[in-house]
C-alpha cells in the first residue's frame, strides 16, 4: 500500500511517537479494536473515536493488539484518564474466523494482506480480560456488532452451546449495544464530571450487571423480564421465548428495558434510544476523516475492506426488511435513520479529492440501497406496531417507500464535477419495485427508480437476495415469494435490452437455513434451471448470535408460533444442500 494524499487533517494517534508529537502524556479514553485502525466511517471505531476527539478529549487507538506475547501493546499507553473501549471490529469475531462448517478461515478482510490471525476468538471478552487484569480500577465499557448482538443469553454455533451474557463473562464494566454514539458521547460526559462507572445505570442504550436489590426503580419505560440463563438452559422453548421479547422490544418504538437474570446477577438493558435524527448522522458522518487506513500499514499489503469501501457513501442506517438471519435490525434497528443529501454530497465532494478516485462511485448505500428516507405516514401507528418488518409477508399500508429522494439524490450526485458515474453496490429490496399495483407504482416513483437505477446505476452486475426458491423456507426467512424474483428479472433484462447494456442480475442463496431440506433444494435447482440462472454467490447458513435463524436452528422451534421447524445440523448434509445449486 503506497502513501497517499490526505484528504482531512490527521490521523488518530496509534504508537507513542505520535503521542510525543501531539505533546501529550495522558489519554483520556483509549480504543481498542479487533480491526486495522482505518480512519473512514464505515468503519465503527473511526466514528467513536472522531466523536471523542469532537467533544474535546484526548483518544488513541490500539488496533489488533497481540494478546499472545508480554502484552505490550495493551501497555504502551499506561492507563487512559476515563475508561478503555473495547470492540471486535465491524464483525464479530467468531464469524470473521469460521466458516459455516467450523472451519478455520485463511482470511481476514479487516486485516493487511487479507492475513488471518491477527484478532483472537471472541476478541472482545479477550481484550476485556486482558485489560481488567493489567488495570483492575479502569473501566472498560463494550461495544460493536459482537458486544451488541451477545448482550443476554445467546445461542453460540461455535461452542454449540448458550451463552451467558458477554458481560459476564468478559468482566466488563458496561456494555452500549447497537449505534453507540449518542449514548457513548453521555457516558464519557458523565465519566468526566467525577461520576463513578457503577453509578451509570440509566444510560439508555447501555447494559450492565447488577443485584435484583440494585436494579434502578421509577424509571419511565415498563420493565419486561426475560427467561433467566439457567431456564434458558433447561428449556428450549423457555430460549425460544427469550428470544421473541427480545426482538419485538428490538422492532418497537415503544422503548422497554429488559432484564434477565444469570446466576446471582441480573443483566439490565437500558430502554434503546429512539432513531438518530438527520442533523446527528450529518454529524457523525462530517468529522475530518483522512478516508485512509493509518500510516503504519501505508508499507503494507492492502486490507480488503477498506478496498471495497473507499469509494463508497453511507446514506442511511436501519433496515425494516426483519430478515430472519440477518442481524441489522436488532443492531441498527428497524427505523430508518437518514442523511440530509447535503451531507451526502459534502462527503462526495471529499471523495472526489482522493488520490486514486477516477470519477466512480462504488456505492450510495446502506443495510438496504433503497431505504433512504423511509418511514411510516402516520408514525403513531407505527408506535402500535410489532411488526418485525414492513415489507413482509406484504408490504404495509402505512410504509411511505417513495423513491423520489434516492432519484434526486443519484441525480444531483451525478452533477459534482469529478463524478464520472454512481454505483449502486449495496443490495436492494426488489420486493418494494415490483410487489406494487400500478397505482402504487406511480405515487412512489417506482418505475422511474427502476428505469435510473438498471441503466444508469449497475457496474455490471445488480446484487439482489432472493435467498431461495421454496415458498416455505421463505416464509421462514422472511423473504417474498419467488415469482416476486422472477418478475424483477424479467424487467431487468428488458430494461437492459431496451437500452443495449450487457449487465446481470446476481442473485445470493443460502443453502441450509431451517427449514430446508433436500426436496427444497431440488426445487431450487430446478427453478434456476428454468431461469437459466446461474448463482455466483452461495452462501452455507451460519447462525449468528440472537438472530430467529439461529435460535430456530438451536431450538427447532418457531418462537413466534411453535411450530416445530426441520433443521440440518449434519455438515454432510449441508455440502449436498449446497450442491444442489451446481447440478
Amino acid at each position: 500500500m503506497s502513501k497517499p494524499n490526505i484528504t482531512g487533517t490527521s490521523f488518530l494517534p496509534v504508537t507513542k511517537s505520535e503521542l510525543k508529537k501531539l505533546n501529550w502524556d495522558t489519554l483520556d479514553v483509549i480504543l481498542v479494536s479487533g480491526d486495522a485502525y482505518i480512519d473512514h466511517p464505515a468503519f465503527g471505531v473511526a466514528i467513536i473515536g472522531r466523536l471523542i476527539e469532537f467533544l474535546g478529549f484526548r483518544v488513541a487507538i490500539i488496533p489488533q493488539p497481540n494478546w499472545q506475547d508480554d502484552l505490550r501493546d495493551f501497555r504502551k499507553f499506561g492507563k487512559p484518564r476515563l475508561f478503555f473501549g473495547v470492540t471486535s471490529g465491524n464483525m464479530d469475531s467468531m464469524v470473521n474466523h469460521y466458516t459455516a462448517l467450523k472451519r478455520l478461515r485463511s482470511n481476514d478482510a479487516y486485516t493487511p494482506g487479507n492475513r488471518a490471525g491477527a484478532r483472537p476468538d471472541y476478541a472482545s471478552v479477550v481484550y476485556s480480560k486482558i485489560l481488567k487484569k493489567l488495570y483492575p480500577d479502569v473501566p472498560v465499557i463494550l461495544g460493536g456488532v459482537e458486544a451488541s448482538m451477545r448482550r443476554f443469553t445467546h445461542y453460540d454455533y461455535w461452542s454449540d452451546s448458550l451463552k451467558q451474557s458477554i458481560l459476564k463473562e468478559s468482566e466488563a464494566d458496561l456494555l452500549i449495544f447497537g449505534m453507540a454514539e449518542k449514548p457513548f458521547a453521555q457516558v464519557l460526559q458523565l465519566l468526566d464530571r467525577g461520576v463513578p462507572i457503577e453509578s451509570l445505570n440509566n444510560i439508555p442504550q447501555s447494559a450492565f450487571l447488577a443485584k435484583r436489590k440494585d436494579i434502578p426503580g421509577n424509571i419511565k419505560h415498563p420493565t419486561i423480564e426475560l427467561p433467566s440463563h439457567e431456564e434458558c438452559l433447561k428449556s428450549k422453548a423457555e430460549f425460544a421465548r427469550s428470544f421473541k421479547i427480545f426482538e419485538e422490544a428490538s422492532n418497537s418504538l415503544n422503548p422497554v428495558r429488559l432484564i434477565q437474570k444469570t446466576g446471582s446477577m441480573f443483566v439490565v438493558a437500558n430502554p434503546a434510544i429512539p432513531s438518530l435524527k438527520q442533523d446527528e448522522l450529518d454529524l457523525y458522518y462530517g468529522f475530518p476523516y483522512t478516508r485512509q487506513p493509518h500510516p503504519k500499514y501505508w508499507k503494507k499489503p492492502p486490507i480488503p475492506a477498506y478496498e471495497m469501501i473507499r469509494h463508497s457513501v453511507t446514506i442511511h442506517r436501519g433496515c425494516f426488511g426483519g430478515c430472519s438471519f440477518c442481524t441489522i435490525s436488532a443492531h441498527q434497528g428497524k427505523f430508518i435513520s437518514s442523511r440530509s443529501e447535503q451531507s451526502i454530497l459534502n462527503e462526495l465532494k471529499e471523495v472526489v479529492k482522493m488520490p486514486d478516485f477516477k470519477g466512480y462511485i462504488s456505492d450510495l448505500g446502506g443495510p438496504s440501497a433503497n431505504m433512504y428516507k423511509m418511514q411510516g405516514f402516520n408514525l403513531k401507528a407505527c408506535h402500535e406496531c410489532k411488526r418485525p418488518s414492513c415489507i413482509f409477508p406484504r408490504i404495509c399500508k402505512n410504509l411511505n417507500y417513495n423513491h423520489q429522494p434516492l432519484i434526486s439524490l443519484y441525480q444531483n450526485a451525478s452533477k459534482i464535477d469529478g463524478i464520472k458515474k454512481i454505483n449502486i453496490s449495496s443490495g436492494i429490496r426488489y420486493d418494494m419495485l415490483v410487489e406494487t399495483k400500478p397505482s402504487d407504482r406511480k405515487k412512489y416513483f417506482l418505475n422511474d427508480y427502476i428505469k435510473d437505477l438498471i441503466s444508469k446505476r449497475v457496474s455490471g452486475r445488480l446484487k439482489v437476495a432472493p435467498e431461495h426458491t421454496s415458498s416455505k423456507v421463505l416464509e421462514i426467512m422472511r423473504k417474498p415469494s419467488f415469482n416476486i424474483y422472477k418478475a424483477f428479472h424479467k424487467e431487468f433484462y428488458s430494461i437492459c435490452d431496451g437500452a443495449g447494456l450487457e449487465q446481470h442480475l446476481v442473485p445470493y442463496f443460502i443453502s441450509g437455513h431451517p427449514g430446508t431440506s433436500d426436496s427444497e433444494m431440488a426445487e431450487l435447482s430446478k427453478e434456476l434451471k428454468n431461469l437459466k440462472a446461474n448463482p455466483k454467490q452461495v452462501q452455507e447458513f451460519t447462525p449468528t448470535p440472537m438472530t430467529l435463524a439461529s435460535t430456530i436452528y438451536y431450538t427447532g422451534i418457531n418462537p413466534y408460533n411453535g411450530e416445530k421447524i426441520f433443521v440440518e445440523k449434519r455438515n454432510k448434509n449441508k455440502r449436498i444442500q449446497k450442491n444442489y445449486f451446481f447440478q
